[in-house]
């Protein structure tokens, strides 16, 4: 098995579904790939929030924000 912690996300996502049958592969990669991910920069499921509409519109407006 190649070494997926060297592989960029373009490169693992590639492996994953290249190997997508072979379930040791697939799970190996996915796991790096998901160890990879920022939990700062993840938001909730927008009907997990208690006011959904205000919630969301909060959180676009702060990223409009960041981005100018």
């Amino acid at each position: 098995m190649q070494n997926l912690n060297q592989m960029t996300n373009t490169e693992l996502k590639q492996y994953i579904s290249k190997h997508r049958n072979e379930e040791e592969a697939f799970r190996a990669a996915l796991q790096v790939l998901m160890s990879r991910c920022d939990s700062a920069t993840q938001h909730p499921y927008p009907f997990d929030l208690d006011n959904p509409e205000k919630e969301v519109e909060a959180l676009l407006k702060e990223k409009i924000n960041r981005a100018k």
